[in-house]
């Protein structure tokens, strides 16, 4: 079992930025390529960014790309997403989750572990 927990939302106006946490705790950390994900009312859940296991090559959805940064510790157990230039649209509530393979997916299904949330609330 890996336990997640996002810390980290708020409310911001646009053009604004927020750093999101995400603190890992049971099960080897750096085992787990990360992911965020965000969930508007009404919309399906979208792969934001992911990281693979030992950092490096990581991979962003095209409506986030130049203005969101996701990097991770992996002495400290945690993955962080740097949100930068937020507008409205990005409105959501954010998730990090931990999958068990080398190379990062951004199909939710493919997730083990999930956190309960972070709300992120953009404002015009």
């Amino acid at each position: 079992q890996v336990q997640l927990v996002e810390s980290g939302g708020g409310l911001v106006q646009a053009g604004g930025s927020l750093r999101l946490s995400c603190a890992a705790s049971g099960r080897t950390f750096s085992n787990y390529a990360m992911g965020w994900f965000r969930q508007a009312p009404g919309k399906e859940r979208e792969f934001v960014a992911g990281i693979p296991r030992s950092g490096g090559r990581t991979l962003y959805a095209d409506s986030v790309k130049g203005r969101f940064t996701i990097s991770r510790d992996n002495a400290k157990n945690t993955v962080y997403l740097f949100m930068s230039s937020l507008k409205p649209e990005d409105t959501a509530v954010y998730y990090c989750a931990a999958d068990l393979a080398s190379v990062v997916f951004t199909a939710a299904a493919q997730y083990d572990y999930w956190g309960q949330g972070t709300q992120v609330t953009v404002s015009s």
